[in-house]
């Protein structure tokens, strides 16, 4: 795997696993453990040809095979078994699984889990120091069905996001989902330490829309403080100006600006010969700029386009300027760090997956 620093793939080895979720959260809690050396076997229903995200493929992918780049973003390191939980045959090997297992991983719907067996309270019986952790959509005993760009609609993310004169847009990782996934990893890796120091066991839930409640953070204080609406502002920071301003340069790149301190304005207007607006009452502190960014921003694109973006960059950062080049996909992955973050591993047909780790932080 990638390298984070220390040995941390071997740093559950032993611990086993159960994966009964399916699509994007569940997977990547399954593939985390995965990555720290933990045994992972992912059930898969046979009558729906497995994860329902192996169908989800690019036009560009191969139709003839049985998983998508969608599907292999998160199911890296596991053990997979096309179990069919209707049958009761297959109902109990996966109960006999879940017997055996440390961790139990769903995101059933309500009574899905219960009709099988394999709910919290069933599976405690004959395991009774367990940690399930269950994602769920609504919460636990909410039925609708539960997709990211539905989160993000019902949790505000849609409503601010995307252009001031266009329709509400999604973000387009399918960020509730990671963040639900966050979460979970979390309040199971207390249940780790609870069980070590007391050997009891636990269930661990979050839903995707708590979880993007609790991560609208400034948004939400906006509003629960002062009554503000957060608006589609493109990425334009209702707090700050310039920050999330774009600014294209004379090769054609574009770079994003990230100005929150008086310094960094002054610095900012010093590299694109703007000192003037220093003495301008429009733009004399972060507030005033807030409130005339349109104006401002007339003034830097005028300059930036007259600098390639080399010349740019090399200027802001000797100054300290927070600004970097909006990149696409494929020069991300000719960052050397990203390159660092690439797992590659063969399939169940021998062709070559590459997806990114789950783990960004390092131990030392």
């Amino acid at each position: 795997m990638a390298s984070r620093g220390g040995n941390m793939t071997t740093s559950l080895k032993g611990l086993k696993v159960l994966e009964l979720a399916s699509v994007l959260a569940g997977p990547s809690v399954g593939m985390f453990f995965a990555e720290l050396g933990a045994s992972v076997i992912k059930v898969e229903n046979p009558r729906t040809n497995g994860d329902v995200t192996r169908g989800w493929k690019l036009k560009s992918e191969n139709s003839e095979k049985d998983y998508s780049a969608y599907f292999a973003s998160v199911n890296w390191g596991k053990e997979h078994l096309f179990i069919d939980l209707k049958n009761n045959e297959g109902a109990e090997q996966v109960r006999k699984l879940a017997a055996e297992s440390d961790i139990v991983l769903s995101n059933y719907r309500p009574g899905q889990a219960e009709a099988y067996g394999l709910d919290y309270k069933s599976i405690k019986k004959g395991n009774p120091t367990v940690i399930y952790g269950h994602i769920s959509g609504f919460g636990e005993n909410d039925d609708r069905p539960a997709f990211d760009v539905v989160l993000q609609a019902e949790s505000g993310y849609m409503f601010m996001n995307g252009q001031p004169d266009n329709e509400p847009a999604k973000i387009p990782v399918a960020i509730i989902d990671i963040l639900a996934a966050h979460q979970l990893k979390e309040g199971l890796l207390l249940a780790l330490v609870k069980k070590e120091r007391t050997g009891e066991g636990c269930k661990v839930s979050v839903s995707l829309l708590d979880a993007a409640v609790t991560s609208l953070v400034n948004q939400a204080t906006n509003w629960l403080m002062n009554g503000h609406i957060p608006q589609r502002l493109g990425s334009l920071h209702p707090n700050i100006a310039p920050y999330g301003e774009v600014l294209t340069t004379a090769d054609q790149k574009q770079i994003v600006l990230a100005v929150g301190t008086e310094q960094q304005f002054e610095s900012l207007c010093s590299v694109l010969d703007l000192s003037s607006l220093l003495e301008d009452s429009r733009f004399i502190d972060n507030q005033t700029r807030v409130e005339n960014r349109v104006e401002l921003k007339t003034f830097l694109v005028q300059k930036a386009k007259l600098k390639s973006s080399t010349e740019l960059m090399n200027q802001f950062l000797e100054k300290g300027i927070p600004a970097g080049i909006i990149k696409n996909m494929q020069e991300v992955f000719e960052m050397e760090q990203a390159q660092n973050s690439i797992l590659v591993d063969k399939m169940s047909d021998g062709s070559e997956a590459k997806r990114v780790s789950q783990i960004a932080f390092k131990i030392s």
